[in-house]
């Protein structure tokens, strides 16, 4: 047992070395826990990573490592010459987190009721922006497909189906191959800080598929949904299908603007949003944001949705912990998915549902396609297990900064005074800001002319944003074609630019 402030004697650390979380997690999760549940209060002096390390017999980088995950998702401030202290910034109010391990079957609670569309699927009894073409830089959402380990793939694919194809080919359950669903859970746990039991599981075609389920199976016409702006194209039609009204919320640098959101409208069925990376804008949603936003779907008895699209892929430090972990009410519903982890194709992505909607959902999930394919799942199931899915995210992680890095250099060295392209931290694409004055449709359309695919910022917005600006991926070229492509591109901006003459 280890102290964590000389003025807190009962907020202590407790390592079990014999379970598989890593240490520095163990110290993490305990950490976090104690300030939120308020047992370490907001300016509470922590010990010296030194000290903390001599109490509990460790390492002093592990604790080092915890540490710096909780400065970077701002529990903790460093003061320069001074120690380390739980943030000032924390809203007090707001710090009802709970430690309690999620029920598999809930209390009743005053909960959003199910739309009429959802209404009828529940009832009913179970039965037995188009790209085309090859990929051509900057297309987003394409990962290395020259990187994925197809021969393991097509062994593991082989294997399941010599030793048990028959058993695979019947139908299967409508949440999904169970083993997968285990798989997943532990995967979310362990990386993502998602409370979950596999119970919670439910494998979908894809993230866009999980949002238009839950579109029909929450919203009815006219129900007030707040969604990003700029934000993700395929969500806002989703819920645009239902006759919902969908309410604008603003992004700044530290994500979704929740009070901006609260006075266009305070009482929303319905909340999307990206906090681990902010689509398209790139940013994560600050610890006292992601407060709020539970505090206002609180007060309003919504839903959020939490769309954790490639949160696989940060390039410093350690993903940042999900929403839903966070979640004290079990208003958020989780959904992630393996196409840009591992290819478009393979069509798999999950929604872990709280469990007051879960049993609807499988029913809206069995009218909605019944499964994916059985054979896919549980090769995916063995990939996980066998680890081969950490090590291709691991190997990831490198090529995708790599990638990013030649983006950078390429357009640092070809696009000055053209086009501003900003580094992120995280994710598979990045935005370039244009010059003022320069639409980024004209600017889109003119790159497509000159052979390079970049999507307009106007895209995914609403409302008209200040200053245009395109959307560049990068993890599914090479650095050479990122550099040719980026010469293509500053040609066409060149362009662009030009003064047109006069008649």
């Amino acid at each position: 047992m280890g102290k964590i402030s000389a003025s807190l004697t009962d907020a202590s650390i407790a390592l079990d070395r014999s379970v598989a979380t890593p240490l520095h997690r163990q110290i993490y999760d305990q950490l976090r826990e104690a300030i939120l549940s308020g047992r370490l209060a907001p300016g509470a002096r922590l010990l010296s990573t030194r000290e903390l390390a001599g109490e509990l017999g460790i390492g002093r980088n592990t604790v080092i490592n915890a540490f710096d995950q909780l400065h970077a998702e701002s529990y903790l401030e460093r003061r320069v010459g001074d120690g380390t202290y739980v943030s000032r910034q924390l809203p007090d109010d707001l710090l009802r987190a709970k430690s309690d391990r999620v029920a598999w079957r809930g209390s009743k609670r005053n909960v959003p009721s199910l739309s009429r569309w959802g209404a009828v699927a529940a009832a009913t009894p179970i039965g037995p922006g188009e790209y085309k073409g090859r990929p051509r830089p900057f297309r987003t959402s394409v990962p290395a497909l020259d990187a994925f380990p197809y021969k393991l793939w097509g062994r593991l694919l082989a294997r399941r189906w010599n030793q048990s194809g028959r058993e695979l080919l019947p139908y299967g359950a409508a949440a999904g191959y169970l083993p997968l669903r285990k798989e997943i859970a532990s995967y979310l746990s362990n990386t993502r800080g998602v409370r979950c039991v596999p119970e919670q599981v439910i494998i979908t075609s894809g993230s866009q598929s999980a949002l238009e389920l839950l579109a029909k199976a929450l919203l009815n016409p006219e129900d007030a949904v707040w969604i990003e702006d700029p934000g993700f194209p395929g969500a806002r039609a989703a819920f645009r299908a239902t006759g919902a009204r969908l309410i604008p919320a603003p992004i700044d640098e530290e994500g979704v603007n929740v009070r901006a959101a609260i006075e266009r409208h305070a009482n929303p069925r319905l909340i999307y949003v990206t906090p681990s990376h902010q689509y398209p804008l790139g940013m994560t949603l600050t610890l006292s944001r992601r407060l709020a936003l539970l505090e206002a779907a609180s007060k309003a008895g919504a839903w959020i949705i939490e769309d954790d699209y490639d949160s696989e892929f940060r390039y410093v430090g350690r993903p940042l912990a999900a929403l839903q972990g966070l979640d004290s009410e079990q208003r958020v519903i989780y959904v992630g998915t393996l196409s840009k982890v591992l290819f478009p194709s393979i069509c798999i992505g999950y929604i872990i549902a709280p469990p007051d909607l879960f049993d609807a959902l499988v029913v809206a999930r069995s009218l909605a396609g019944r499964q994916s394919p059985t054979l896919v799942q549980a090769a995916l199931a063995d990939f996980i297990r066998q680890g081969a899915f950490a090590r291709h995210i691991r190997k990831m992680r490198t090529l995708y900064a790599e990638r990013q890095q030649a983006l950078l250099n390429a357009g640092k060295r070809e696009m000055e005074g053209l086009l501003d392209i900003e580094r992120s931290d995280a994710g598979m694409h990045l935005i370039g800001w244009l010059p003022e004055g320069i639409d980024d449709r004209e600017a889109s359309n003119a790159a497509s002319a000159a052979g390079v695919e970049v999507t307009p910022l106007s895209a995914y917005s609403i409302e008209p944003q200040q200053r245009g600006a395109l959307r560049l991926g990068y993890t599914g070229y090479t650095p050479i074609e990122i550099s040719h492509a980026t010469r293509k591109l500053a040609t066409a901006l060149t362009r662009l630019r030009r003064p047109r003459r006069a008649d």
